[in-house]
């Protein structure tokens, strides 16, 4: 069975920015990743964090339940010549069914709160290697101007709450604002500061009890298009959602922000946080 994110595969895979180079230099750091390492990417969408860190990996194994969102990082393998990823389907629960070999380092990308975060942790210490650990990482951007949810709600009714963000979607909660330049530093505040400490707080309690979080804020720069395609990204505006409204909708929307962003781009703050956890030292 699909999920709601099946037709979204094509935005997300298109749209979605990517994480900074400074998290996969701190996860170079903190694992010693050297092309000889083994990595399990849970949630994995189509391949957000799985194909930069195939290069400084011996494998990556790619987990979602989404047949879209893994056929999206397949064909992006190929683009890209990463043969060294392992394009499964399935979920975080399901762990201990997938034959996995030992793996050196898991990675999260935004995924965790929907996941069991006690048996999750429990799983991977079945699998991760002794000096193995887990990288949880979240974005969280500002919110969209209000047109956007405006539009939206004339099209598919008001948000009730309930969409359910997957694997790398930044939560649409207000934030700072944007910033003229990005920071070249880690940030000294999370931005979402329960949903953060809810990672660490689940994390400190399970195996991997050596809990850090390191925190990048940057802005990024969208066109009009940019924004509509991030639109059809998510599961609560995905294009199954609009049917055969779906050029009305962008082309309502994309009319929207033209008044509200004259130049056709507007610049939002996004945060990135890395969890990192690890066995405790002996």
């Amino acid at each position: 069975m699909s999920t709601p994110y099946a037709s979204a595969a094509p935005y997300y895979a298109r749209y979605r920015p990517p994480y900074p180079a400074e998290l996969y230099a701190l996860l170079v750091d903190r694992f010693a990743l050297d092309g000889s390492q083994t990595v399990l990417d849970l949630g994995a969408g189509p391949g957000t964090l799985s194909l930069p860190l195939a290069p400084l990996a011996e494998h990556v194994y790619a987990v979602d339940p989404e047949p879209a969102m893994l056929a999206e990082g397949c064909a992006l393998a190929e683009e890209q010549g990463r043969r060294n990823i392992s394009w499964l389907r399935g979920d975080a629960a399901g762990i201990g069914r997938l034959c996995l070999p030992r793996i050196d380092l898991c990675v999260i990308g935004g995924a965790f709160h929907r996941m069991d975060r006690v048996r999750v942790p429990a799983d991977l210490d079945a699998v991760l290697a002794p000096r193995g650990g887990i990288a949880v990482v979240t974005s969280v951007a500002a919110a969209w101007p209000s047109v956007v949810d405006e539009v939206r709600a004339r099209f598919l009714g008001p948000d009730d709450g309930t969409a359910t963000r997957s694997a790398d979607e930044p939560a649409d909660e207000p934030a700072d604002e944007p910033a003229d330049e990005p920071a070249d530093e880690p940030a000294d505040e999370p931005a979402d500061m329960e949903e953060l400490r809810d990672v660490e707080e689940h994390l400190a309690k399970s195996a991997f009890s050596r809990v850090e979080t390191t925190t990048w804020e940057r802005s990024t720069r969208c066109t009009v298009d940019q924004v509509i395609g991030l639109q059809f990204s998510r599961a609560c505006s995905s294009p199954a959602l609009f049917g055969d409204r779906k050029d009305a909708f962008a082309s309502e929307l994309r009319h929207a922000l033209l008044n509200h962003y004259p130049d056709g781009t507007c610049t939002r703050t996004v945060t990135v946080a890395a969890t990192i956890a690890t066995r405790p030292r002996r």
